[in-house]
C-alpha cells in the first residue's frame, strides 16, 4: 500500500537495525530476498478486471518472487490461497479463507464465496484447461453409463456453495523465470454440463468404470469435459477446456536468480 516518505524512512531505518541481529547465515537467506527484488516481475493486469488490481497484482507478484527465491516448485494450492488471501488484505479488500478442509469454498472475497483451483502440469496447454482434481466423487452407485447422470448431478449440487471459480496456472518453468496467469472459469459455462453427453469407457480395467460428459455449444464446438475417473481416489476431472471461454484477469512472469552471500549487496 502506499506509504509516505517519513513513513517509509522509518520502516527502513527499523529494518536496518534487526539486520544488525542476524546471523551470517540469516545474512545470506535475507541477502537472496533482496536479489530476487530488484529483479522487478512483469505483470499484466486485464483493465476490465472486477478483481485484480494493480496493487493486487503488485502485491501476489511479490509473493511469487519469494515462493520462487527458495523453491523450484510451483505455487501449491494452500500457498495460492494464503498469498492471494494476503494480497487481497493488504490492498483494503475484504477476505477471508474458508476452514481447511471445507468442502465447498475456499475463500470469501467481499461476500463472495470462490472455489480456487491450481494447475501446473509439465507440458501445459496455454489454450485448454485442466482442473485434476474438481471434487471428489467418494462411494456411490457407479456400474453403467446411467449412473454417470448422479455423479454429474453431485457435480452440480457442488457448484452452489460458491458463485466464482479461479484458476492459478503455471505456464512455464526454467531455469530463469516462471511464468503464471489468473484465470477465471465461468460458473455458468460449467452449468452447461446439465445437458452433456455421456460416455463410459466398458474396456478400462479400473473399477468403476470411468466415464466422461462431453460438452458442446450449440455449433458442435467441445467447450469442455467431465471425466469420471474411476481410479482408487474416484474424483471428477475437468478436462479440454477451451480458454477462450473463460477471463484471465492478470499474469505474471518472474525472473529468477541464484542465492548468493550477503557480502555481494
Amino acid at each position: 500500500m502506499p506509504q509516505n516518505t517519513k513513513t517509509r524512512i522509518a520502516r527502513i531505518r527499523a529494518l536496518a537495525q534487526q539486520l544488525n541481529d542476524l546471523t551470517p547465515s540469516q545474512l545470506d537467506w535475507v541477502a537472496g530476498v533482496f536479489r530476487q527484488f530488484k529483479l522487478k516481475p512483469v505483470i499484466w493486469l486485464n483493465p476490465k478486471s472486477n478483481l485484480v488490481s494493480s496493487c493486487i497484482g503488485e502485491m501476489f507478484g511479490d509473493a511469487l518472487q519469494i515462493h520462487h527465491c527458495f523453491s523450484n516448485e510451483a505455487l501449491s494450492k494452500d500457498r495460492f490461497e494464503y498469498a492471494f488471501e494476503h494480497a487481497l488484505k493488504q490492498c483494503g479488500i475484504k477476505a477471508e479463507l474458508a476452514p481447511k478442509g471445507n468442502p465447498g469454498h475456499d475463500i470469501t472475497i467481499e461476500g463472495v464465496p470462490i472455489s480456487l483451483k491450481t494447475q501446473a502440469d509439465k507440458g501445459i496447454n496455454r489454450e485448454f484447461l485442466h482442473i485434476s482434481k474438481f471434487m471428489e466423487l467418494g462411494k456411490g452407485k457407479w456400474k453403467v453409463k446411467a449412473d454417470l447422470c448422479g455423479l454429474r448431478d453431485r457435480f452440480l449440487k457442488h457448484m452452489k456453495s460458491y458463485d466464482r471459480i479461479l484458476q492459478l496456472r503455471r505456464l512455464t518453468d526454467t531455469e530463469t523465470s516462471q511464468e503464471y496467469e489468473l484465470v477465471e472459469i465461468p460458473k455458468d459455462l460449467l452449468l452447461l454440463a446439465e445437458n452433456g453427453t455421456f460416455r463410459m469407457t466398458m474396456r478400462s480395467k479400473q473399477k468403476p468404470k470411468p466415464g466422461t460428459c462431453t460438452v458442446k455449444n450449440k455449433e458442435g464446438h467441445e467447450l469442455f469435459e467431465l471425466y469420471f475417473d474411476g481410479g482408487t481416489e474416484r474424483k471428477l476431472q475437468i478436462r479440454h477446456l477451451d480458454k477462450n471461454y473463460c477471463v484471465v484477469h492478470a499474469a505474471w512472469k518472474i525472473q529468477r536468480m541464484v542465492q548468493e552471500s550477503a557480502q555481494g549487496l
